[in-house]
């Protein structure tokens, strides 16, 4: 292992110190630009899009929130619970709670998307190579666009957001501070963004909101190409570890996906919102872990685009998972049915369709250009 812990098997990996400034101005490091990050730089122009331009997405587009809920009731975790269902009978009540419940997703979002153009951010400060160094910065962009845009959603439908939950946010605290490349790679480009693919195609499917479906669409086209930068440092340095590297890196994404899997969508993180209703927090909790166990773990990462299926998945592409983890992630999933699956993630095919959309606007903007410059 590199003495900064960087664990760096491929020089387009290569840190230095985020205030080592005096690095980046090394004659030789401006003629060792990589090339391994050039299709998905330009790449760049084919998934353009402006949340400020409503020939993109429409903010101002309505939706009946007294009437409809945003995410169906299936989706609403406490309304499948008897104490919740015995106080909330009023129609208008559960729509009511269910897009309180959905802002709450949102904001998690939001605050995940800041997160990661954050550190995205980062990686601009210690990555030397130039060609990694501006992919950082291409989705640094990105990353800028996607908080803009669920900001204006949520304020669009709700006013304002909601704090980030505890658990979020101290684990994107410690992904975003850690000094070690690797963290930031498996926790953000892998992890963190592997949930946000999850979450994006599971709402484009379910919503019943138009805008939020193509919201989710013109994002998924972005993070798409984000998750490859993170397949590609998997491809270069997984099988070049040691057996004690490859358990750091391992123990660390287990770390990651646990803290996920078991706080993320927990109970104990909607408090705020129970209180809000009406409702005693301490009897949601309780029938809710009744509900939620690792029986029912096993079944909902059935379907294909259940958040913490994809990212057990995303692992297993990877190849960081080994026999020192894999009983903790095969009491939720087949892993083997998962390496029978190949590359392709979920949520690929709606990114796809998505790009073909932003190409015919790009190309119309193009064309319409080239009539004026002729004129």
């Amino acid at each position: 292992m590199a003495a900064d812990g960087n664990i760096t098997k491929d020089l387009i990996y290569d840190a230095v110190a985020p205030d080592d400034f005096e690095s980046m101005l090394e004659l030789d490091r401006y003629g060792a630009r990589s090339t391994a990050f050039d299709k998905i730089i330009s790449a760049t122009h084919d998934h353009f899009w402006d949340p400020l331009d409503p020939k993109y997405i429409d903010f101002s587009e309505p939706f009946d929130m007294e009437n409809t809920m945003i995410l169906p009731e299936k989706m609403i975790g406490a309304l499948h619970t008897d104490y919740v269902n015995g106080i909330l009978t009023d129609p208008k009540d559960r729509i009511r709670f269910a897009n309180a419940q959905t802002l709450r997703t949102f904001s998690s979002i939001l605050h995940g998307e800041q997160g990661a153009l954050n550190l995205s951010a980062s990686l601009c400060h210690v990555l030397k190579d130039q060609g990694a160094q501006e992919y950082a910065a291409n989705q640094t962009r990105e990353e800028a666009r996607h908080v803009t845009a669920f900001a204006k959603y949520i304020k669009a439908r709700w006013g304002r957001p909601v704090e980030c939950g505890p658990i979020l946010k101290d684990l994107l605290v410690e992904i975003i501070h850690a000094p070690e490349v690797y963290k930031k790679i498996i926790g953000m480009q892998m992890l963190v963004e592997g949930l946000a693919m999850g979450a994006f195609a599971t709402v484009f499917n379910e919503t019943n909101d138009p805008l939020a479906k193509k919201l989710t669409q013109l994002v998924m086209t972005d993070e798409a190409f984000h998750h490859k930068f993170g397949k590609i440092w998997a491809d270069r340095t997984i099988p070049h570890l040691t057996e004690a590297e490859h358990e750091i890196i391992e123990m660390w994404a287990a770390h990651c996906f646990q803290t996920l899997l078991f706080n993320l969508v927990a109970p104990t993180q909607n408090v705020g919102l129970y209180e809000e209703f009406g409702l005693d927090p301490d009897k949601v909790i309780a029938e809710m872990a009744e509900i939620v166990n690792d029986e029912t773990r096993r079944e909902d990462m059935k379907e294909q685009t259940n958040i913490f299926r994809v990212l057990v998945k995303t692992l297993v592409n990877a190849g960081i998972i080994t026999e020192r983890t894999k009983a903790f992630y095969a009491t939720y999933v087949d892993i083997d049915e998962l390496k029978s699956e190949g590359d392709k993630m979920v949520g690929d095919d709606i990114a796809e369709e998505g790009i073909k959309y932003l190409q015919a606007i790009n190309f119309a903007e193009k064309a319409r250009a080239v009539l004026i410059a002729a004129e």
